[in-house]
């Protein structure tokens, strides 16, 4: 069973790697003063404004908002899960993942699953070299104008005919594993065989390049019954509605893509990798999911759907464009690319060549324009009725777009169609969207100089080596002090791991309220030097050890002039009141 990652380990983790040779390896960095800097790889900009800090273990981007720790880094640049980045650290820190013991209702770790993987994409592949009838398999490949070279690198096996040659093959003892993995499939009465028969194999991986699914091309021999293509099934490490094949082999063959190309299937994204369109990549047998939409607008700002021009391709089309809106926020940009009924990017690149598709890609419809032709198609804009009744429609569209570049855009398209202004549609359409996909953020302090406890957590975190020399703080834990009680933490686990760095601190307040403020905060540049600092933090304590005091001192003065005071009461009363610092009370 696997345990939850312990926030020791973290922390020693975040200790032993450098985010300088995290994001350099796949953002060339510059030195820039005490800092590193480059163009963001989250936006698209001309000058760098993307910083990272050596001493702090902390990237921010005064462009976009980017932020976060090396964990962070990894999870947005290349789309891991919180427990993959942690993985894929601690493989390149040489260390072995901790997991506590003892919690239950936890997922099993799914290692078994990616090897049992692995070992059935070897054997696919060694198959497809050797086994009598894949020359069928070979030729098919070649018929469709595949080189070896796209087939070695995508990883395409054969699954020859039977029943169980994989089973036989990775051993029946690991029968419980196949079937976690989708490979066999249960028979009614009992035992399993092969769910891949004399299939072209097609292996789907994930963000980091492990294989977690596959998806069969049947043979047109006749002689294998079932679908033309046929995708593994759900399973804990596959899920349709997130991945997106081709996605790990474009980020490996294209550096910095300026655009992705969504297709229906995946002989498609071979076939178009073929003729050197190395920027598609394809849904499993899903419609394009908000899901999909987000991952894909993290790696490019533009995103062209491509279709069959038939109704299905239209209604397909329609569905992307429905789950693209929420995601249009500034800079990002979606078009839609109808093919010639009968025709499929395989099909058409073969007849016209890269250029030519290529071309078609470049004019494909914006997103703007094909929401308007949708509904134009079903009202007569000769007629005041027809255009009042294209507004109707348009409504919950507008209102559902985020970015209000954008969504004034629309409005301009929409006026010239209605023959309106902007302002009279503006008017009549609530502009406000549906749904709020950013994080609002708080309301702003007074203006002026922060409060002496925001100043702390400032310092602490900024710096938390500075901290050293504190020793009263406990006072903070019950204080009703805006923040205090933040401070307090933060100062606790620094008295008990001294060597943490500010990414470390960051981590212990993921995914809590608490860590976007923290997050905003480490962005700061502080003045002066440790001494300063240090002393300025010792200066605020000492400030808001007095200030609790003199609340508490004032309180008891009032109750000891009203109702009197119980023995424990008078004896506080009695000690702040010859206590160094209650002096100053009176």
């Amino acid at each position: 069973m696997a345990g939850r990652i312990p926030q020791s380990f973290i922390d020693e983790l975040l200790n032993r790697i450098d985010v300088v040779d995290i994001i350099d390896s796949r953002v060339p960095l510059k030195k820039a003063g005490s800092n590193y800097k480059a163009c963001c790889p989250f936006h698209t900009e001309k000058t760098p404004s993307f910083t990272v800090s050596q001493p702090k273990q902390f990237y921010h981007c005064f462009g976009c908002g980017a932020h976060g720790t090396a964990i962070s880094f990894l999870m947005e640049y290349e789309h891991l899960s919180f427990v993959d980045a942690i993985e894929d650290l601690a493989q390149q820190a040489g260390l072995e993942v901790e997991r506590e013991q003892g919690h239950t209702h936890i997922a099993p770790r799914e290692d078994n699953l990616y090897e049992i993987m692995n070992q059935a994409h070897a054997y696919y592949k060694q198959q497809l070299r050797s086994h009598p009838q894949a020359t069928q398999a070979v030729d098919y490949l070649k018929q469709r104008g595949m080189s070896g070279e796209i087939a070695a690198e995508f990883g395409v096996g054969f699954a020859p005919p039977g029943w169980d040659n994989l089973i036989q093959s990775i051993g029946e003892d690991k029968m419980a594993l196949l079937n976690r993995a989708g490979l066999v499939i249960e028979k009614d009465h009992g035992g399993y065989y092969d769910r891949f028969r004399e299939r072209i194999m097609i292996p789907i991986t994930d963000r980091r390049g492990r294989v977690i699914a596959f998806g069969g091309r049947i043979l047109d021999s006749g002689d294998t019954h079932g679908p033309k293509y046929l995708n593994s099934p759900e399973t804990p490490i596959f899920h349709k509605g997130r991945e997106l094949y081709g996605l790990y082999e474009m980020r490996k063959s294209i550096r910095n893509p300026e655009k992705i190309l969504v297709v229906e299937g995946y002989m498609d994204v071979l076939a178009l990798a073929q003729f050197g369109v190395r920027y598609a990549v394809a849904t499993l047998g899903t419609a394009t999911t908000r899901e999909h939409l987000e991952t894909l607008y993290r790696v490019v700002p533009r995103v062209v759907f491509c279709f069959d021009g038939d109704r299905a391709g239209r209604e397909a089309a329609w569905r992307a464009l429905e789950n693209a809106l929420p995601n249009m926020h500034e800079g990002r940009e979606a078009g839609f690319l109808f093919l010639p009924e009968g025709e499929d990017p395989d099909s058409m690149i073969r007849q016209e060549g890269q250029a030519a598709f290529e071309q078609r890609i470049d004019q494909a419809i914006p997103l703007s324009e094909f929401l308007l032709q949708h509904f134009s198609t079903q009202v007569d804009l000769g007629t005041a009725d027809g255009r009042a009744r294209l507004v109707k429609l348009v409504k919950p569209y507008l209102q559902n777009i985020p970015d209000k570049v954008f969504r004034h855009m629309m409005f301009n398209l929409l006026a010239s169609k209605v023959s309106m202004s902007v302002t009279q549609l503006e008017n009549l359409v609530d502009t406000q969207p549906a749904v709020q996909h950013q994080a609002q953020k708080p309301p702003n302090q007074a203006k002026g100089k922060p409060t002496p406890v925001r100043q702390a957590i400032n310092l602490v975190l900024n710096n938390p080596q500075i901290t050293s020399s504190i020793q009263n703080y406990g006072f903070l834990q019950q204080s009703d002090i805006q923040g205090a009680a933040l401070l307090f933490d933060l100062l606790e686990i620094l008295s008990k791991e001294p060597k943490l760095n500010t990414a470390a601190l960051l981590e212990r307040w993921r995914d809590k309220p608490e860590g976007v403020h923290l997050s905003r905060l480490a962005e700061n540049q502080l003045p002066g030097d440790d001494e300063s600092q240090a002393s300025e933090v010792n200066d605020i304590i000492n400030y808001l050890d007095k200030q609790v005091k003199s609340r508490r001192w004032e309180f008891l003065q009032d109750k000891l002039a009203t109702t009197g005071l119980d023995d424990n009461e008078l004896s506080e009363w009695n000690q702040l009141l010859n206590d160094n610092s209650g002096q100053d009370l009176n």
